[in-house]
């Protein structure tokens, strides 16, 4: 059956059936070869985007606006500084008027509410760039990234998270892994494991039901057995500087090495990350923190220069895939 995209917002990968994703990352692949080939693309012409970032980004807000100027849109950024959503305006009015204005809205921030309000009172559509529970162009990126390095259908594949597991990243992988029928093994500290919340793992179950997917946490090593991709995330972001010293604590033994990846019994095994990542002491946080005693690295540099990692093929996937979304849904 014909796949149709229309309209639609993306929220959440939840909202899509595993022939929709299928869809948009064959689209995807196709988008970057055509890019490659110096074809110039015309879906977006005529096409307004706007950009509302509470939280800053590097690669969603540079994939965004890449992928709408390669399809011949425009777009507006606006920070949290340069709107009045939510101060002197309201969410409900400022998407009403956002949606005058605008053929589609992405949005980074916090709640994933706030996202889901704007789909539903601005009346075009809507994206979510990163939400405290999703984050749904990351993982289209991933899987198309392991379909260029991993010769085997998702289906077969399996992916360990590893680290904060109760983190947005981690819930997002169960959400794609149930959906296309993978097998998903959140590996972290057991009493991060009590934390995960409940609803997620749920709502990620009854779709694995249905798809054959297997989604599991685990403090035991052995999960690491037939990975096919290791994928971690940072343990404490910018203002988290309070919680690094737990943080550090728990999950110093689930930094990413080299003898992770031999645990894993597979010569082929992927390192992934969404990035940013500290896996050296060239930023100033990761570097403030080692002068406290705190190594904040949630993967050694070895693993992360080395020839197991794809993380930048992950991240130049993110403009490709974004471009797929917005082609699918507001293309013309």
């Amino acid at each position: 059956m014909p796949v149709n995209l229309k309209g639609r917002s993306f929220l959440t990968l939840m909202d899509f059936t595993p022939e929709e994703i299928r869809y948009l990352l064959d689209l995807s692949h196709d988008l970057k070869a055509k890019k490659r080939s110096g074809i110039v693309g015309d879906t977006l012409r005529g096409k307004n985007v706007v950009l509302l970032f509470e939280k800053t980004s590097t690669r969603t807000r540079c994939a965004f606006e890449t992928a709408i100027h390669d399809e011949g849109g425009q777009v507006t950024y606006l920070d949290a500084g340069s709107s009045q959503m939510g101060k002197k305006e309201s969410l409900e009015d400022t998407a009403k008027v956002l949606g005058r204005f605008f053929d589609g809205i992405e949005y980074r921030g916090f709640e994933q509410r706030v996202v889901e309000d704007l789909a539903k009172y601005s009346g075009v559509s809507v994206f979510n760039g990163l939400t405290d529970v999703d984050h749904p162009t990351q993982i289209l990126a991933d899987m198309m990234t392991m379909e260029e390095h991993i010769a085997k259908p998702l289906r077969q594949c399996k992916v360990v998270f590893v680290g904060d597991i109760r983190n947005n990243m981690c819930y997002a992988w169960m959400y794609g892994c149930a959906k296309m029928g993978m097998t998903f093994v959140g590996y972290g500290p057991q009493e991060l494991i009590a934390q995960v919340d409940q609803t997620v793992l749920d709502k990620a179950n009854a779709v694995s039901a249905q798809t054959g997917a297997s989604i599991s946490l685990s403090s035991d090593p052995d999960c690491l057995k037939g990975a096919d991709v290791l994928y971690s995330d940072i343990w404490a972001s910018m203002g988290e500087e309070d919680q690094i010293p737990e943080r550090v604590r728990m999950l110093t033994p689930y930094r990413i090495d080299e003898a992770m990846l031999e645990a894993t019994g597979n010569p082929d095994v992927k390192f992934m990350h969404c990035l940013p990542s500290f896996h050296d002491f060239e930023t100033k946080m990761a570097k403030s923190q080692m002068e406290l005693g705190y190594d904040i690295r949630e993967v050694t540099d070895e693993v992360f220069r080395g020839s197991h990692s794809i993380v930048f093929d992950e991240a130049e996937n993110r403009m490709h895939t974004i471009k797929a979304v917005l082609v699918a849904m507001i293309g013309r």
